[in-house]
């Protein structure tokens, strides 16, 4: 199980609710180890999971009929499930059937409640919560669903949900940590396989297509590819192109992909030939930050302080004018969870965080340079995820 059981039913009875629903992608595949397809992929779809508080019944997961082909196959944790929507999958009468196979039939022959709501409502009344108070994470609903969902529960006493199922994420259990660790090592080792290819001549695509390929040689799936070459290194979102690497060429990585559900970012710079001193002091500077968060980085700490921290210790170390609106955020089904690493952020970190620390730096013209690490926070300061030290990589011409 995914969950963080202990701390979503401690949040839930800080909230005083009788039960929690999860309507967003993350959030259904946190409480129910179900992947809604659907979901991840486009704007829309609805799949719920409810959850109710210790004796106050069994957690219910809501799906489309369509959607039970994945149910079956991935068999979630959540036992407990209500379908919505007419849907046909024919079978003739002779076939012998998989496991996998019979589990999508008997699915299949469960109730029709018709709309997504409708089962919601169902599985509410059927645990006796017709009178109770419900967070509803209000972020995968469609636009009126909340109200229309307050309508149809006029005993209970509906309060959004989002940002309490998202506190609840920021703190990993042992398997997240496992994943994540994997898909950490999966970037790494994707950067270089992109290494490999990255020569004088060769595109940005070219060595996208490398790092990508190793994702998913690796187990993992692509998300997130932003490699760019010289000035469009300097681009914040840059996406890989045709342009060709050139000597002196500054590569930037801000990359990482997606392992069992669970996401990596990190960052890595390599320069085709030899850097020019004010790359090196301004990267010494940049690597000096993220190390220093190493140091502050402990349970109690204040995010605000970490990013004072964070973002001295550039400017006193060869970057004096270096500025930035946060210096990192916590990592896990969602590639910004809690906490969030900035001037004003009212977070304080707390043990089980899985964080990624940051230092990027753009100027335009010239190159953009950035070190990004995920660790974990433990009770005695922080676990690197990283195989790597960050440091500038020279590529040889």
């Amino acid at each position: 199980m995914l969950t963080n059981v202990e701390r979503l039913h401690e949040l839930m009875a800080q909230a005083e609710l009788d039960a929690i629903i999860a309507t967003s992608p993350e959030n259904v595949t946190y409480t129910s180890g179900f992947w809604a397809m659907s979901q991840w992929i486009r704007r829309g779809p609805q799949a719920y999971v409810l959850w109710p508080a210790p004796s106050r019944g069994d957690s219910c997961l809501i799906v489309s009929s369509s959607a039970l082909d994945l149910v079956a196959d991935q068999n979630p944790w959540v036992r407990n499930i209500r379908r919505y929507e007419h849907f046909v999958v024919d079978r003739a009468p002779d076939t012998i059937l998989n496991n996998v196979d019979q589990r999508q039939a008997m699915l299949h022959q469960l109730p029709d409640d018709a709309d997504p709501l409708n089962a919601l409502c169902t599985a509410i009344r059927g645990n006796g919560l017709d009178r109770a108070r419900i967070a509803v994470d209000e972020f995968g609903l469609l636009p009126g669903y909340f109200e229309a969902l307050q309508a149809r529960l006029s005993a209970c006493t509906l309060v959004r949900g989002f940002d309490l199922l998202r506190r609840c994420r920021a703190l990993k259990t042992g398997e997240e940590i496992a994943r994540l660790r994997r898909a950490a090592e999966i970037a790494e080792n994707s950067i270089a396989a992109a290494l490999r290819v990255a020569r004088a001549g060769a595109s940005e695509i070219d060595l996208a297509r490398a790092f990508h390929e190793q994702t998913v040689r690796e187990g993992g799936f692509p998300v997130l590819g932003c490699i760019g070459f010289g000035p469009r290194s300097a681009m914040v979102n840059v996406q890989p192109s045709g342009r060709k690497l050139q000597s002196n060429d500054v590569i930037r990585f801000d990359v990482g992909g997606r392992y069992q559900h669970y996401r990596a970012d990190i960052a890595r710079i390599a320069v085709l030939g030899e850097p020019s001193k004010k790359l090196s002091t301004y990267y010494h500077a940049l690597h000096t930050g993220v190390r220093c968060a190493y140091d502050v980085v402990r349970p109690g700490a204040a995010a605000s302080d970490i990013f004072l921290a964070v973002v001295n210790a550039v400017r006193s170390d060869g970057l004096p004018h270096y500025q930035r609106s946060h210096v990192g955020h916590g990592i896990g089904l969602d590639g910004y969870d809690v906490p969030a690493l900035g001037p004003s952020s009212k977070d304080i970190v707390e043990e089980g965080m899985v964080l990624c620390v940051e230092t990027p730096y753009y100027e335009l013209g010239l190159w953009g340079l950035q070190v990004e690490d995920m660790l974990v926070v433990r009770h005695d300061g922080v676990e690197s995820l990283m195989s790597t030290d960050g440091g500038l990589i020279a590529v040889t011409e």
